[in-house]
């Protein structure tokens, strides 16, 4: 049997998600972020599947079989004012690159939210 892509409770947690930004968003001491890591990029001269975004094609290798670095794009949405910081790590999407981040974002940020006392962290679920 395929599985369900919605069950009968899908509708009361997307009410409760709703209502729990709503009151975060109307306290102002609270401040909600939106964070998502994206599918890691392989940095080198690699082909890209024959695309380039240049006037001229880009010699690649052959083969994309070598690489000199992996990087992981994180994202933090601040939904206050819709502005989007991306930071860039080596490693794997770990809970500390994600606190490295947001630490990185709120040394950053603070100086514009001097009352804020928590924040409320949007996260995709995983597929």
């Amino acid at each position: 049997m395929k599985p369900l892509k919605k069950i009968a409770q899908t509708d009361d947690i997307f009410d409760n998600v709703a209502q729990a930004n709503q009151a975060t968003d109307a306290n102002s001491k609270s401040l909600r972020l939106s964070i998502d890591s994206k599918a890691k990029v392989k940095i080198g001269n690699l082909s890209r599947n024959g695309k380039a975004r240049g006037l001229e094609a880009t010699k690649a290798d052959d083969h994309d079989s070598e690489w000199t670095a992996v990087l992981v794009p994180f994202g933090i949405l601040n939904l206050d004012n819709d502005e989007l910081s991306i930071y860039f790590g080596q490693s794997a999407e770990t809970s500390d690159f994600i606190v490295d981040c947001l630490a990185w974002w709120w040394q950053d940020n603070q100086v514009d939210y001097p009352d804020i006392e928590e924040w409320v962290i949007n996260r995709p679920l995983a597929n």
